[in-house]
Order: structure tokens, then sequence, then C-alpha cells
């Protein structure tokens, strides 16, 4: 019998961005990468920096550490192709553009109102002015200052500094209490600022990997939907029924899924001197086809959702239960292990607890812990995986979440039974009687257990055949030799950034409009890029809007996903 005052966490912190350059101008269409590093990625680090006895795991995907490398080169160079950045350092010799102050004030207000702008009065008073000439029609915000712009985009990224940044850092505190009229000095030193964040944002996690502290694992490179580049009937294996796209299959589907996973592990081992040990499916999405794929490269840890692991076991006569969530899965014939999120618990920290008070919401966590170790039978020490995303729930807690996670962190690692490990330590230690062997799985995601997301509905169904169609005449001009070498593979890229699941995610009316018409221009965008890049007229079909009714930017238009 195992020590029934045993519990095993493992914390997995996912982070990813989809891919937001115009590769026709290099520019970036949108600033939630480097945002998210000063923010996001800053303080998740420092609070593991900051609680050594905690353990998690963090996953980077490639097309997300791709943009920071860029970005970095950005802030080496001096020469930003990012416009927000680009205005954030402008000389102000030259007066500002209309097009530049309606980028300004498009992009600037784009944050939780309620946490990171209300509560600064300056940044508040910048909003007010805007709302009061707004109601007098677009052409009002003609009558904006420059110095207003300047001190906007100031104040938009003073917002978006970690909490830890903000407790750490002279300068923010001391433009925070200036408020307005910030000098070109002072924009110029939160410029420096934000590039040593950026820039220093992948050595930081290396850093915590190469101390033991944490677990970096991996997505495949574009973070693509493979079970549906795999198989499009995969999404009827948990809804029976489902309208699918036209197409049949998208072509070649095994071949891109491996070169996505492919590059992944191959950019991983190069920034972190080895290949990851496990990987984390883009949305949790695994099918038996993808799992096959996963254990033909070695990998020895794939994760999902526990509506997957239900639907699964509903499939093959048996009645899941809280046993079965808590134990490692062992995929026959290889040496892959799957393990499975507790929905309930990820979803307490990604949509509830930002509402509790942070003492409260930690003792929450702690007290359900404690629950699950006390209902557990005696073949070993239950495993939870708490997984969610480790960026996009945390502007709705006070304080980016800095009170809840160094209250869960310091509750954690003086915790007398439970204990933080990682998926990697797991799969090392020797197979007990704790692992079960997966029946074949059925296909789904961390998102209800299905797939239903990215396919399914007009548009989505609609976005495949587009993309389809991109992938038959890929094939058909590669083959044809037309090409060269070079040419080839920068169309290959484009086509890889097209198979990205964020691209489906977004269509359908239940989103924003303004996030709906934002994707689906971009994914349209992308997909004409690749013709050009294929020497190929544009099918007339990319002029149109995918989503019918989406709308179009709105100034001062917010855009994230909940995690």
């Amino acid at each position: 019998m195992h020590d029934a005052k045993r519990l095993d966490l493992v914390l997995l912190w996912h982070m990813h961005q989809p891919d937001y350059r115009d590769r026709a101008t290099g520019e970036y269409t949108q600033p939630w990468v480097y945002l998210r590093a000063i923010k996001d990625y800053a303080d998740m680090a420092a609070h593991l920096e900051r609680h050594p006895g905690v353990r998690a795991v963090v996953n980077l995907v490639p097309v997300l550490l791709d943009q920071l490398e860029d970005y970095a080169d950005q802030f080496a160079s001096g020469r930003f192709r990012d416009p927000l950045l680009a205005l954030l350092g402008r000389d102000e010799s030259t007066p500002l553009t209309r097009a530049e102050r309606e980028v300004v004030v498009r992009c600037c207000f784009r944050a939780n109102h309620e946490k990171m702008v209300q509560p600064y009065p300056a940044y508040k008073g910048l909003h007010d002015l805007f709302l009061a000439l707004e109601r007098q029609g677009r052409e009002a915000v003609d009558y904006l200052s420059d110095r207003y712009c300047y001190d906007l985009v100031t104040w938009y990224h003073l917002a978006w500094t970690g909490e830890t940044v903000k407790r750490s850092c002279e300068l923010v505190a001391r433009l925070m209490t200036v408020g307005m009229g910030f000098t070109p000095a002072d924009r110029r030193a939160l410029l420096d600022l934000v590039g040593e964040i950026v820039a220093g944002t992948i050595a930081r996690y290396a850093r915590l990997a190469a101390d033991g502290r944490v677990e970096l694992s991996t997505t495949p490179h574009y973070h693509p939907l493979a079970p549906l580049l795999l198989d499009f009937r995969a999404a009827r294996e948990a809804r029976p029924g489902l309208p699918l796209p036209a197409a049949e299959t998208y072509p070649g589907g095994a071949t891109r899924v491996r070169a996505h996973l492919d590059t992944a592990l191959a950019s991983h081992a190069r920034r972190f001197g080895a290949p990851p040990v496990g990987v984390w499916p883009a949305e949790g999405a695994i099918s038996a086809a993808f799992l096959d794929v996963l254990a033909g490269r070695g990998c020895r840890w794939a994760a999902s959702g526990g509506g997957v692991l239900a639907n699964t076991l509903r499939s093959a006569g048996a009645t899941p239960g809280e046993r079965d969530a808590y134990r490692p899965w062992r995929v026959p014939g290889s040496q892959l292990t799957c393990f499975f999120r507790d929905d309930r618990l990820s979803d307490l920290i990604g949509f509830e607890y930002a509402k509790w008070h942070s003492a409260e919401a930690a003792a929450s966590l702690i007290a359900e812990l404690e629950a699950i170790a006390a209902r557990a039978s005696a073949d070993g020490p239950p495993l939870v995986s708490v997984i969610l995303d480790g960026e996009n729930c945390w502007e709705f807690y006070p304080y980016n979440g800095f009170y809840f996670l160094d209250e869960l962190y310091g509750r954690l690692a003086a915790h007398p039974f439970i204990r933080t490990t990682t998926f990697a330590d797991v799969v090392a230690a020797p197979s007990g009687a704790g692992h079960a062997v997966l029946p074949r799985v059925t296909a789904g995601s961390w998102v209800h257990g299905d797939l239903t997301t990215w396919i399914g509905s007009p548009d989505k169904n609609q976005a495949w055949d587009l993309l389809v169609a991109a992938k038959q005449s890929f094939d058909l001009v590669v083959a044809s030799k037309r090409l060269t070498a070079d040419e080839a593979a920068a169309a290959e890229q484009q086509l890889a950034d097209c198979e990205g699941s964020d691209w489906f995610w977004w269509l359908g009316d239940y989103n924003p409009a303004f996030a709906v018409a934002t994707f689906d221009g971009r994914y349209r965008a992308n997909l004409a890029r690749l013709y050009g890049l294929l020497k190929l007229p544009v099918p007339p079909a990319l002029a149109q809007p995918i989503s019918r009714g989406a709308g179009q930017p709105e100034l001062g238009g917010t855009m994230r996903r909940a995690s």
C-alpha cells in the first residue's frame, strides 16, 4: 500500500502565440508576442524563480520562440517591424500622420479595462478623452494631438509590463508616477526595458530548466490541429454526424504532421541543448493516428483533456472514474505515456479564481488536492495534471495574478504531502501498478473533449476547404520542379503557417466580431501569399470574408482568447 498522505501534482503552463508576421512585408500585424513576454512570460518565470520548492512543466511552442528571437533581432538592430514599438521609439521631429494616430488609438486600449486601465487615473483619463471624441465620429480623432498619442502608447506599454517588473523596476514606477507628458528619453528608456525583457525570455526559461526547476516541452511547430490534418473524420469520433468539409481529407496530412513535429523537436534541441522528453499537442488534441506519430518519433509523453479520456473509456465500454483521471496511461506497443488534464481544477484557475480573494483561491485549490489525496485508492499516489495557458487568464486577476501565484506556490512548497513534479520525472521512474493501458483513444481536445472548436460549422469547414485547395496547388507546383529549392522552402514555410490551429479557432459568431475579422483576414492573406509564392493566381474566393457578419476592426477594439 502507498502512503495515503501523498499526491503528485504536475502544473503545465502552455505558452503560445500564432505567427503574426506579414511575411510579404516582414511587419507584425499584432503585438501580442512581445506584450505577453513583458507581462506573462516575465511574471511566470519570476514566480518560479521566487519559489525554488515548486516545479512545473512549461510548454514553449516553436512559432512563439521564432517570433521572440525575431523581436530580439529588431531590438538589436533598432529597426522595428512592429508599428507600436516603432511609435514608442519615434523621433518627435516629424508630426505623426493620421494613419499613425489611428494605429495608436486602435491598439492602445486593447487590455482588460477593469484590471489594466481603470486602476491608473492618467491612463483612464486618456481613455475617457478618446471616448468623448469617438462619440462625435472618427473624424474627431484628428483632434488628438501628437502629445496625446505619445502618452497613450507609453501608458499602454506601462500597463502591459508584468507585476514583477513593476515591483522591481525603478523606471516603470517613476513613469507611472509622472503620469503624463512623457519625454522622448522616457519612451526610449521604456523601449530599452521592453527589449531587455523580450531578448532575455528564452534564456530565462533555459536557466530554470538547467537548474532542474522546470521541464520544457514543445508542440508541433506552427501549432497545427494534428488529428484533423491526419483525418477529418477524427472529428466524428466524439461527435458522430458532425458536418465535415467538402474535401474528404487533407492531402498529405501525415507528411505535414511529421514535418511540424520534426522541426519542433529539432528547434527545441537547438535552443535548449537536448530534444524534449514530451509534447503538449496543439489544443491538447490527440487521436490514435497522432499518438502513433508521436511514438514513432521517440516522444515519451503527451497530454490531453480529461474529456478525451472519459470519451475513450466510454467507447471501450468502461465507466470513467476519478481513479482513471489521476494516473498515467501507457499507449500499447510503445514507450509513450499519456496524461490527462483535470479539467475542473484547471478551469478553476483559468476562469473562476480570478473573482476570489487570492489567499482564499489558493487555499481552495490546496483543499481540492487534499480531498483527492484522501479519496485515493491503495495502488499508488494520485497524479493530478493541471494544464492551462500560462498567459491569457492573468489579466483577469488583480495584479496579473501576482498574489494568487505567490500564495499558491508558497503553500505548495511548504505542503507536507503534495509534491510538484514533471511529466519527464514520471516517465523516467520505474513503471508501477498505477500505470494503466490506454484503449484506442477517441479523438478530441482539451476543449469539451472534442474537435468542434476547429471544424464542423460552415465557416470552419470552408476554411479547411480553402486550405485543401491551396495544398493541392502546392503539391502540383512542387512536383513540377518549377520552383528553386529556396522558393519551395519559402512556400512550405508559408503552408505551415496556414496549417496553424488558431485560424480555425477564431472563426465563428461566438467570438468577438473584431477578433473574427482580424483572423479571417489574416488567414486569407496568408493563403493568398502562398499562391503568390507558388507563382499562381490568387483564387477569387480569398477576396471574400469566410465568416459572414464578422464586422471590421474598430478603433479601440479588444482581442484575446480565454485560457
